[in-house]
């Protein structure tokens, strides 16, 4: 019998006293699709960064053999000589050079010392057609879309003679179309024998493209199965380690009197005047309210809200009342001093400062308020409003201390949840709110969406996933093409009716 291309042997990774992976045994064959699966903070990325060696040999305890023998790696540059990339979900391109230098970056092609330009080209088009990217090789990375950056990130690895191809969240920011790309070209991948170790918390993916599903959960293995066969209730009790009976908690609320109007906003590119982001669009919220916003990605719908917050980089237009009053924010500071708060589509960028501690971050934006005398920080109140933040949202931290950037996203999107709440909001604006957390953390996050608008917090839900926004929604906005196509009340509403009334609505316009 043939050995396995990949063998982790009883792979254990310490932190100090702590084990991020306990004891963990994996292999997969050339040509073979395995998913890793497991809840944020389940030791996933660490054992993929024991494997590619950003942990390198002598750091972790176990053995690991690759193609029938010992790999000994004593950094990245040794796993990409043997035939192992990993791409990660923050994409490791730089964004001013050309897509050709970014696939040759570290292994130019040379003849008698000088770059054999013409020879690279060729190999260039060669590795895009084969992710199926029809670009210029000498277009700048930075003006391509992110599902192309994704595809050029495929090409790179496939450039440097993959046998072992590691995607991590992969399709956490693209879109349907490229998404489905993206799964042809690993399902092609599989038929000229690369292996591929594909993590990501959309169970549907999963299933979709394994062969092979391994379970870890706090650092422990917890299973590894065939995935034909294997339902997504299955999965989801193995990886959280409990039956979720009810993913989305929908309750029914106590709607009240109207608290915000947009009406007529227009919103053009920041750069390109000439288009409009969002077009003569507006809602209504009323008070202990979730308003879901659905569309597809570059509908407005981020945009839009983005307006309301006093946040949107370009020029618009409309007008906003706030209890029947007309108000116009000109920066998020005004919003936030009229109770409205903000979580963005990305929180790397746009949510956290990485170095800064966790509680650092979760007073950042309301500091002013333990600041009674001469701007000095009270800083027994602001350890005590940390602490309480901590337990109120269940942020898992070794302590408030610790480098918010160490945390897993999960934990990330609560303690900026919690940043939000300390301004003690009237309503909440979630864009994104789940994009790349794992389905336990999903729901804790839904059930405090619940607790919010029990507590009288209106909430707007930007979502691009379906499911989500009918599954917590009391009413649903349907945005296409910058403007608003229909406004739905969930009553038994379906996935069919939402896209649907965007279809009709524009077929009519």
């Amino acid at each position: 019998m043939a050995s396995h291309l990949l063998e982790m042997k009883n792979i254990t990774k310490r932190f100090g006293q702590v084990k991020a992976v306990d004891n963990v045994s994996l292999s997969i064959d050339a040509g073979q699709v395995l998913s890793l699966c497991g809840e944020n903070g389940s030791g996933k990325s660490t054992l993929m960064k024991v494997l590619s060696a950003v942990y390198p040999h002598g750091t972790f305890e176990g053995e690991i053999f690759f193609g029938g023998e010992r790999l000994v790696a004593h950094g990245v540059r040794d796993t990409e000589q043997k035939g192992i990339a990993i791409i990660h979900q923050e994409l490791a391109l730089v964004k001013h050079m050309t897509v050709l230098e970014n696939i040759f970056l570290g292994v130019e092609w040379t003849t008698y010392g000088v770059l054999d330009y013409d020879k690279m080209y060729l190999r260039c088009q060669r590795m895009l057609e084969q992710v199926k990217l029809n670009i210029d090789p000498d277009t700048r990375v930075g003006e391509l879309g992110l599902g192309q950056q994704q595809l050029v990130e495929i090409a790179k690895a496939l450039n440097k003679q993959v046998r072992l191809l590691i995607l991590d969240e992969p399709t956490a920011s693209l879109t349907e179309s490229e998404t489905a790309i993206l799964l042809d070209i690993v399902d092609d991948l599989r038929n000229h024998d690369i292996a591929c170790i594909y993590i990501s918390h959309k169970l549907n993916e999963v299933k979709a493209i394994s062969d092979v599903i391994c379970v870890i959960r706090d650092g422990k293995h917890i299973a590894t199965t065939a995935a034909a066969g294997l339902s997504e209730d299955e999965l989801i009790a193995m990886m959280v380690g409990r039956e979720l009976t009810e993913l989305y908690p929908h309750e029914p609320h106590e709607i009240g009197e109207e608290i915000l109007r947009l009406e007529g906003v227009t919103a053009w590119h920041p750069i390109n005047q000439h288009i409009r982001r969002v077009n003569n669009a507006g809602f209504v919220l009323h008070k202990g309210e979730i308003l879901g916003i659905a569309g597809l990605v570059g509908s407005g719908r981020t945009e839009l809200v983005q307006c309301l917050f006093g946040s949107y980089p370009g020029r618009w237009e409309g007008n906003i009342s706030l209890y029947g009053k007309s108000v116009h924010f000109a920066n998020c500071r005004q919003a936030m001093h009229h109770g409205i708060a903000m979580v963005s589509e990305d929180r790397k960028k746009d949510g956290i400062v990485p170095v800064m501690s966790v509680g650092s971050n979760i007073t950042l934006a309301a500091l002013g308020g333990f600041c009674p005398r001469f701007g000095i920080v009270d800083e027994a109140s602001e350890q005590a409003a940390i602490r309480d933040s901590i337990e109120r949202l269940k942020v898992k931290t070794s302590s408030s201390e610790q480098a918010i950037g160490r945390l897993s996203g999960g934990n990330q999107q609560k303690a900026i949840l919690a940043k939000c709440l300390l301004l003690k909001p009237a309503i909440l604006i979630l864009d994104e709110p789940t994009r790349g957390i794992d389905i336990g953390a999903k729901q804790e996050i839904y059930r405090l969406i619940n607790q919010l608008v029990r507590d009288g917090i209106s909430v707007i839900v930007v979502s691009s996933e379906l499911p989500e926004v009918l599954g917590i929604s009391d009413r649903v906005l349907v945005m296409h093409q910058g403007a608003v196509k229909a406004d739905l009340i969930n009553r038994d509403l379906t996935q069919e009716q939402v896209m649907e009334a965007a279809l009709r609505s524009e077929s009519h316009a």
